[in-house]
């Protein structure tokens, strides 16, 4: 028995090398800070961890583990309502190597328009458009109907657009 839970261990440690660099990368995505990602993430993997000797299909985690991490994401932001993200008139920008500016603009603002969103809509635009899965995978994670995910994603992307275009009119104007 003993070597049986040594085996799971070493399996999750490995699973857990392998996956972590895209996790905290979509953990960025959804939470718009890399301390909040590094959190979710070790939240997510903790969680994963907990019904590790259960998962019968060890090779195909990476769903479960999406699925578990939107979902405490959202979860964790309904229970912590008064601690919303604070925006503030301009981010700070890093040092940009040559050529770079502008793919580091753009990068802020498009965080700065995803900021404006609420939790669930981020998770939506999250699965439907960073992870690429269809309206019924992505209502099966948000535990809601297809509908659902059409016109609330229809909805964030419509509020997206306003932000990015805000953004444009004020750089040109």
């Amino acid at each position: 028995m003993n070597a049986l839970n040594e085996a799971l261990e070493e399996g999750f440690a490995r699973y857990v090398r392998g996956a972590r660099p895209a996790l905290r990368r979509n953990a960025f995505v959804l939470v718009g800070d890399w301390f909040a990602a590094d959190d979710l993430v070790q939240q997510t993997l903790i969680t994963v961890y907990r019904h590790w000797n259960r998962l019968e299909r060890h090779d195909a985690l990476s769903a479960y583990t999406r699925t578990v991490m939107v979902r405490l994401f959202v979860s964790d932001r309904r229970k912590h309502r008064w601690t919303r993200e604070l925006l503030h008139d301009s981010m700070p920008e890093p040092e940009p190597k040559p050529g770079e500016a502008t793919r580091v603009g753009d990068r802020l603002v498009l965080l700065a328009a995803l900021a404006a969103l609420t939790t669930r809509q981020r998770s939506l635009i999250y699965l439907r458009y960073w992870e690429d899965l269809s309206v019924e995978e992505t209502a099966q994670i948000m535990n809601c109907s297809s509908a659902t995910v059409r016109s609330s994603a229809s909805r964030a992307l419509r509020i997206l657009r306003q932000r990015l275009d805000e953004t444009i009119t004020l750089r040109l104007g």
